[in-house]
């Protein structure tokens, strides 16, 4: 069990599941939608998205690991390649009945994230073109909750374009990470063809330009909430205080993704 949990990459997949329920819970709760059956069956969903997006990326990756990450589920024998893809399996099983439950549309909005994860992990994240799959997933996902939850899509699409510098720093943070082991891998990630202090200052001031963004227009537009602005302040320092170490600036980034999230829908219902 823990090496599955290991497999599965549980702190951005946490991250990502609490975003997608408090975005779901709180934009029921503005329509006078009940929090029941839609609401958990999309959380449940993305959840398996997580699974299955986790897995295949060990999977896709286990040759590079056995040299320059050894201590990974796979290289190291804790799991066999047969139980990974078997995780991944029940993983997408999991989010393509979830979201069939809930309508075509959440179904097709679902399967188009986990495809561009998919790429991500079997190519993409080796290029120069590493941050598209990030901004394919994260765009597509406010609208797959909505729709999920039984909101109009058109709730959530003024949220869609501040999703790409986001997304952008939620990658570049990413990839610092491994910054060693990809460069040993000789990946031609973004991170890797704009260098390690230029990528992580870049993806501090995106995170931080939405954060500060976004804040600043619902000051002016008069939606900020008491509780909006907490989230939004909790969500800055958490960035603020990741850029001294790249560990520490992702951890940040998540936190912030999930705060920023709940401000958003709080002061715009």
């Amino acid at each position: 069990m823990p090496a599955a949990l290991r497999l599965i990459h549980p702190a951005p997949a946490l991250a990502v599941v609490a975003l997608s329920a408090a975005l779901g819970a709180i934009l029921a709760t503005q329509a006078g939608v009940p929090i029941g059956e839609r609401w958990l069956l999309t959380v449940l969903a993305v959840a398996g998205s997580q699974v299955f997006t986790g897995a295949t990326n060990d999977i896709a990756d286990r040759f590079r690991d056995a040299t320059v990450r050894p201590e990974k589920p796979l290289p190291v024998g804790e799991l066999s390649l047969n139980a990974a893809a078997w995780i991944a399996s029940i993983g997408l099983a999991v989010q393509l009945a979830a979201s069939w439950r809930t309508g075509s549309l959440p179904l097709v909005l679902g399967a188009a994230a986990s495809a561009s994860a998919l790429a991500y992990n079997l190519y993409l994240s080796r290029t120069p073109v590493s941050p598209l799959p990030y901004l394919v997933s994260f765009g597509l996902l406010p609208a797959w909750i909505a729709a999920g939850v039984g909101i109009p899509i058109e709730r959530v699409l003024p949220a869609i374009p501040l999703v790409a510098p986001f997304a952008m720093a939620a990658h570049l943070a990413n990839t610092l990470r491994d910054f060693e082991a990809d460069a040993a891998g000789s990946s031609r990630s973004l991170a890797q063809v704009l260098g390690r202090r230029a990528s992580r200052l870049l993806a501090a001031g995106l995170a931080l330009a939405v954060g500060l963004g976004v804040g600043g227009a619902l000051l002016i537009g008069g939606r900020a909430s008491p509780a909006s602005v907490a989230l939004g302040l909790f969500g800055l320092a958490a960035v603020a205080a990741g850029t001294t170490s790249d560990r520490r600036l992702w951890y940040g980034i998540l936190l912030a993704a999930v705060c920023w999230t709940a401000a958003w829908a709080l002061s715009t219902g």
